[in-house]
């Protein structure tokens, strides 16, 4: 008996793990030039986001890293009740960038990017690098300054402004962690980036 497969269907199927492998995160986080190598679209977008909105390619992904681990559908975990019945989330924290709902239709309203999605790599991108860039606008913050960049980030820039972060030690720890991966970023980069910049449509 002979089967007969139908050629729309294995196309279908090829799209689907093609999409699929797309959205993994990528094996090496902690090095940049590694990361970049695995997701070749990546810098691009990153680099798109740093010549539109002024914020560094190392900056944007340490935030990034922090906020999601690189994960496109991120969430907060749930509440559980007796240990099996699922309740709300803490927030509406979704996508690579960790954008609330509110400040994600801000965006949104804001750019006139109606289209884009926080799942995708160079929406999320784009994202961090307007909203960095607010902080700059509207707090004089350095768009280098990955620390305090995080902390408004976190914060909002209202609570930056209060400074709300400093009754919370866990969130100045993290700020830290985030300039120190940062720093290690750009330290890989200036090592690797001409790599990028050859392979990009933009260079």
């Amino acid at each position: 008996m002979i089967c007969l497969i139908n050629p729309r269907l294995i196309q279908v199927l090829l799209i689907m793990f093609i999409s699929a492998c797309s959205i993994n995160p990528p094996q090496n986080k902690e090095n940049i030039c590694q990361l970049f190598r695995e997701k070749s679209d990546w810098y691009e977008s990153a680099a798109a986001t740093y010549r539109k909105w002024g914020v560094p390619v190392h900056v944007q992904m340490a935030i990034m890293f922090q906020e999601s681990s690189f994960v496109a559908d991120a969430q907060p975990p749930r509440e559980w009740y007796l240990g099996f019945i699922p309740g709300s989330r803490p927030s509406t924290a979704y996508g690579y960038a960790q954008a609330l709902d509110e400040t994600w239709d801000h965006y949104l309203s804001h750019t006139g990017s109606s289209g884009a999605d926080r799942d995708d790599f160079a929406d999320a991108s784009d994202f961090i690098g307007w909203y960095c860039n607010l902080s700059f606008l509207k707090l004089g913050l350095s768009k280098w300054n990955a620390n305090d960049l995080y902390l408004a980030y976190h914060e909002g820039h209202g609570g930056y402004q209060r400074r709300t972060y400093l009754s919370k030690d866990w969130l100045v720890r993290t700020a830290k962690r985030v300039a120190v991966r940062a720093g290690n970023y750009y330290a890989q980069l200036n090592q690797c980036e001409q790599e990028f910049r050859s392979e990009s449509q933009f260079f």
